[in-house]
């Protein structure tokens, strides 16, 4: 019965005329953003509140890239990101509509973790009045929330009570340190780190049972549980979020939006 009920809520959304803007995605996360045609308004057009963005650093600032950056001077994490967010929440989006808050962009560090994270804290201190922070020892939320992950300067963040940047921490370390929102945001760590399934056959319990006990000690700690490089398979998916992962990484930004507005609907329909 539910799986008819899933069939029909997918036809009747397929249906639906499109909108600019979508509905916030909570449990959706835009991997590799800047690969897209349209870096960031791709994902906020989809509803996307949950972004990453891999960063080098150079001589002409922080250029976005997965690799060692050659050329793309102008794809820096200033041009992509920070400034178009600024200008949607000063009023000024060009015309476009603009995302529902809060936003998280995860900034994945790929160059020299200290080096790198210093000069994005000059950078983000332009932006100060629009990120979440801690102050004087204290969260404070703001419109988008910076957490950085890859090459993360754990200590060099851990010692400072005032910063505008948190961090991703090792979900499979996640039972050893249990400090929570001041510097730690969400939790993270390879798909095939916790499970091997790929979505064929039943999902082996054993592996349900490791997943869901590391996501119920993150969520004690106040982290959001997010799983890098799992499969692109609605079938993982829903098991995913059966199991309380909170943020469902994707590279197909409108089949996953489609997979979540289905789902949340028929959610609503039997309830």
């Amino acid at each position: 019965m539910h799986l008819r009920l899933f069939i029909i809520v997918l036809i009747l959304i397929n249906c639906l005329p499109g909108f600019s803007q979508s509905p916030p995605l909570v449990n959706g996360f835009a991997h590799n953003d800047y690969w897209h045609d349209r870096p960031l308004f791709d994902a906020l057009d989809n509803g996307f509140v949950n972004m990453e963005a891999d960063i080098y650093l150079r001589s002409n600032g922080l250029v976005v890239s997965h690799l060692p950056p050659i050329f793309g001077k102008s794809r820096t994490l200033e041009n992509l990101y920070l400034k178009p967010l600024q200008n949607c929440i000063n009023g000024d989006g060009a015309g476009r509509d603009c995302p529902s808050y809060p936003i998280m962009l995860m900034i994945d560090i790929k160059s020299g973790a200290e080096k790198t994270y210093k000069e994005l804290e000059k950078l983000l201190k332009k932006y100060r009045s629009m990120l979440s922070a801690v102050e004087d020892g204290q969260f404070v939320q703001r419109e988008i929330t910076v957490v950085i992950t890859g090459h993360k300067p754990y200590e060099l963040l851990r010692k400072q009570t005032n910063r505008l940047a948190f961090i991703d921490e090792d979900l499979t370390r996640v039972h050893k340190d249990t400090l929570a929102i001041n510097l730690y945001q969400t939790a993270s760590c390879k798909y095939s780190s916790l499970v091997k399934w790929n979505g064929r056959g039943d999902f082996p319990e054993h592996e349900k049972q490791r997943l869901c006990h590391y996501v119920m000690l993150a969520h004690r700690f106040g982290k959001k549980v997010r799983l890098w490089a799992s499969p692109e398979d609605p079938v993982v998916w829903n098991e995913l979020l059966q199991c309380g992962v909170d943020l469902i990484n994707t590279d197909k930004l409108a089949e996953l939006k489609q997979f979540l507005n289905t789902r949340n609907m028929l959610v609503t329909s039997v309830k």
